[in-house]
């Protein structure tokens, strides 16, 4: 049998509106320490942001979005927090903020592949 390694995920959600609270989930971060892992998906459906908010300014959404994925992969393109140990680049990132680009509560699970793991996850709860 496989060994199964704890990970660590969150919903990414586009908030186009943070006084209205209305969101879209956007994406996935998964965390996996015991396969050094950490990475996010996304997509944005511009309709349903655009349903939300007319206004909104999809190019922004995606600038934040590919910062994740910097930061997620760490090194100079991630900025400062980049640099840090992958562990304190996942808190990070998952931190409660009130901007457009926001994560839920992290929830814990185990797997066997955790890139698998997060393209499933994807799947159910953001396509």
């Amino acid at each position: 049998m496989q060994e199964k390694h704890l990970f660590e995920y969150a919903v990414i959600r586009v908030v186009p509106r943070v006084e209205r609270e209305e969101f879209i989930n956007a994406g996935i971060i998964l965390y996996c320490p015991g396969q050094r892992f950490l990475k996010v998906l996304y997509h944005i459906e511009e309709s349903r942001v655009r349903a939300l908010c007319k206004k909104a300014d999809i190019d922004q959404l995606k600038s934040y979005l590919i910062a994740f994925e910097q930061i997620c992969a760490g090194g100079k393109a991630g900025g400062f927090i980049g640099s840090l140990p992958i562990a304190s680049r996942f808190r990070w990132l998952t931190a409660t903020r009130s901007s457009v680009v926001q994560s839920s509560k992290v929830h814990p699970g185990f797997c066997v592949d955790a890139e698998v793991t997060l393209k499933k996850l994807f799947g159910d709860l953001v396509l």
